[in-house]
């Protein structure tokens, strides 16, 4: 009854398809001590999750009104919000590949034409909001591509070597960094996040290498911009300081690489305990993390999660994603079919789906999250020994009455699970196996790569 193994196979070939916009309020804000405050998230981020979408990969036509299509699949799947990659224009100059990187932005205030129109656009952002979806764009504001206006029409808004060259930062050879030392490029860059908010009404972004953009310039830009409307605001990033200047949420990426660690062999169990004890320290109380087991980035360049934790291997570390402390998880594009190949980055390189195979068990996982407030970012999180900590990682999640137990073998071999809490005892619902199980301190095995979840009333 416990074996989720055996679940995944049953319900790989049960998939069934199925067939609001936000008033602005002032921004929240509490006390973390004297010298910083953190904004307080949207409500609707506590309970949701986020998808990834690669609309240049996402179909054989790489276009918002293709994309459109699967919005009612997503929906089903569970998805709440769509984060996009950059929409905007790519630069032509020094572009890598034959397509370019997404993130070397020709325009801030425009749509990439291989994707479709602004008024393609809107049509699907008004689209998914009447279908319940909360939509994010990718926002890249540490550079702007080589052939961007501003770099004849601004000079001043770019950083400068001693030769009076442009700088492309790290080997990002494609692109210009900006030079934030310019007021007019900081009331520029604001303007041009106002616009995709005033025009377009989406709720929030995904703010590109934000820790290599100076914290003042995002602690008055998010604050300024929530004056139109509620936002999330997410940063790739994962510095404490990104969340005292505005940011909700943040990369997971310690917590990542420790699951790689584990995954692989390398760490046991509770060394995942090491990146929480930093945390706990370091971030805010209420802060929040983005947890993921792939995301563009990975995928094209660390062969994630298809070599990273590949087979069955995926499926524990993805039910800590969504279950984990503080978490905001994300499901990247083509993770539900699942895609297990490298999606190239600067080519053409389409999806298929058609198997679906991991979207009956990511639905389960979604659907939890959403209806039960002890998997909300901000429930509370106590860490439980039912077994080897060196294999099983395990804790329970409450908030509003709700309770749940987490159960999860990080390892290769079958394990004990002794539940000894008295409090964890009765007959809980197990979410994967849809019904009420005898729980007591009774010895019962857990199959490798396994994991349980339990709902207490």
């Amino acid at each position: 009854m416990k074996n989720s193994a055996l679940f995944l196979y049953f319900l790989s070939f049960i998939l069934v398809l199925q067939s609001c916009k936000t008033k602005p309020e002032e921004t929240k804000s509490v006390d973390i001590d004297s010298a910083q405050t953190i904004s307080v998230a949207p409500d609707w981020i506590l309970q949701g999750n986020i998808y990834e979408v690669n609309i240049r990969q996402y179909t054989k036509e790489g276009t918002f009104k293709a994309f459109e299509q699967h919005l009612d699949r997503l929906r089903d799947m569970g998805v709440q919000t769509l984060w996009f990659m950059p929409v905007q224009p790519i630069s032509k100059k020094d572009r890598k590949g034959t397509l370019g990187s997404y993130y070397a932005i020709a325009d801030y205030t425009a749509t990439n034409p291989e994707f479709g129109t602004m008024e393609d656009w809107k049509h699907l952002v008004n689209t998914a909001h009447e279908k319940g979806f909360k939509i994010i764009i990718d926002w890249v504001a540490n550079h702007t591509g080589a052939d961007h206006r501003w770099l004849t029409q601004k000079p001043d808004f770019f950083t400068k070597d001693s030769a009076g060259n442009f700088i492309a930062p790290n080997d990002w050879t494609d692109v210009r960094e900006l030079n934030y030392d310019s007021k007019e490029l900081r009331d520029s860059m604001v303007a041009s996040m106002k616009y995709w908010i005033t025009q377009s009404d989406i709720d929030g972004f995904r703010c590109d290498v934000a820790g290599d953009v100076p914290g003042d310039f995002w602690k008055d830009c998010i604050a300024s911009l929530r004056k139109e409307k509620e936002i999330f605001m997410l940063a790739e990033g994962d510095k404490p300081s990104l969340h005292a200047v505005g940011f909700n949420a943040s990369y997971a990426w310690p917590m990542f690489h420790k699951m790689k660690n584990v995954a692989a062999g390398y760490s046991p169990a509770f060394a995942l305990d090491s990146v929480y004890n930093y945390s706990d320290t370091a971030f805010p109380a209420n802060a929040m993390y983005m947890y993921f087991t792939s995301n563009h980035d990975e995928n094209s360049w660390n062969k994630a999660d298809y070599g990273t934790m590949p087979g069955r291997i995926h499926e524990p570390f993805a039910v800590f994603t969504q279950t984990a402390k503080g978490s905001v998880p994300l499901i990247y594009s083509g993770q539900e079919e699942p895609v297990l190949r490298k999606i190239e980055f600067f080519e053409k390189d389409a999806m298929t789906f058609n198997k679906l195979q991991r979207a009956p068990f990511y639905k389960i996982l979604l659907t939890l999250r959403k209806n039960n407030p002890a998997f909300a970012a901000d429930a509370s999180f106590k860490k439980i020994n039912v077994g080897d900590s060196t294999a099983i990682y395990s804790f329970v999640k409450e908030k509003a009455g709700k309770k749940a137990l987490v159960i999860l073998n990080l390892s290769a071999k079958e394990q004990t699970i002794t539940v000894n809490d008295p409090s964890l005892h009765g007959k809980p619902y197990n979410v994967f196996m849809f019904t009420n199980e005898e729980l007591s301190n009774k010895p019962w095995k857990l199959e490798s790569w396994g994991y349980v979840i339990y709902e207490y009333k």
